[in-house]
């Protein structure tokens, strides 16, 4: 791209940002690959507008540090979903001393012999602190009885006792918000093969990645009952249509805002969920029965 980005910022502050993608207009500028072109304008566009609900996290982070409040953040999804972007711009510019991201490898031996929720709730936040869950307990009821990594029983205890596991928590005063991002199967597929010939991107394809597409029925089978048996009242499921990246995160940092009624919200934003985007549970299960897609 020979244009530098003084020039992006100049068409940025234009008044009608829809002229941006006239074709007359990009037909005369020069030496312009119009595909970086599209990519550099639809990144800062996005950019500037996710900035002021960014800055309505950092408000939401100081109300639970003055409230001591806790919070914890699920963020469940197929790979390649989006969840890890979607954790980045949310935690971008708040204050990292109160709030932490978990992402948890395969358990130890000594933590296979301990109670499953055991490892978790080592992480939990204390009052003020916000913990954002890259994939949560809800691995055993998707992934693992998938990989075969749990057995049948264990998942069934799961399945069975979570769901008040959840509404202890919120009696506790936790808030919980627990996110699952949707990504159709021909948009998954798009996203692990620009990782296998990136090699920026490669380290995140797993062994388990490359089974993903194969096994697509079985998981959806698991994400069907998941959110047909955890979703709840007190701990409902937010699921997230991602296979537009910045429309998932910013119905994602949505959700999260509305969660609690903070100081000094702006409100001229809209925190209205866009409901082609943000998706009920029971319109993605019956979806879910129509075809399997997502």
């Amino acid at each position: 791209m020979k244009k530098n980005s003084g020039f992006y910022q100049d068409i940025l502050n234009q008044k009608d940002i829809n002229s941006i993608f006239d074709d007359n207009f990009i037909s005369n500028q020069k030496d312009i690959d119009e595909a970086e072109f599209y990519y550099g304008i639809s990144s800062l566009l996005n950019k500037e507008h996710m900035r002021p609900y960014q800055i309505e996290l950092i408000k939401l982070q100081k109300y639970l540090e003055k409230k001591n409040q806790k919070m914890i953040v699920l963020f469940e999804g197929r790979d390649a979903s989006g969840k890890g972007g979607a954790i980045r711009r949310i935690t971008r510019f708040m204050n990292s001393r109160h709030h932490r991201v978990v992402a948890l490898g395969k358990p130890t031996e000594k933590e296979r012999n301990q109670w499953f929720m055991q490892r978790y709730i080592s992480h939990f936040p204390t009052g003020g602190e916000m913990v954002l869950f890259d994939r949560s307990w809800y691995n055993r009821a998707m992934v693992e009885p998938v990989f075969g990594f749990c057995s049948e029983k264990e998942y069934e205890v799961f399945m069975e006792d979570i769901v008040h596991f959840e509404q202890d928590l919120v009696k506790e005063d936790m808030v919980l918000i627990k996110l699952y991002f949707s990504v159709s199967k021909a948009e998954q597929k798009r996203r692990f093969q620009r990782r296998l010939n990136d090699p920026l991107r490669q380290w995140k394809l797993s062994e388990i990645d490359l089974q993903a597409q194969d096994l697509w029925d079985e998981i959806s089978e698991k994400k069907y009952e998941m959110l047909r048996r955890t979703h709840s009242r007190s701990a409902p499921w937010h699921v997230l249509r991602s296979d537009d990246k910045h429309k998932a995160r910013l119905e994602a940092i949505k959700v999260i805002l509305n969660s609690i009624d903070y100081d000094n919200k702006n409100l001229s934003l809209n925190f209205e969920p866009d409901n082609k985007y943000n998706i009920s549970v029971q319109k993605e299960l019956t979806s879910m029965r129509k075809d399997k897609n997502y």
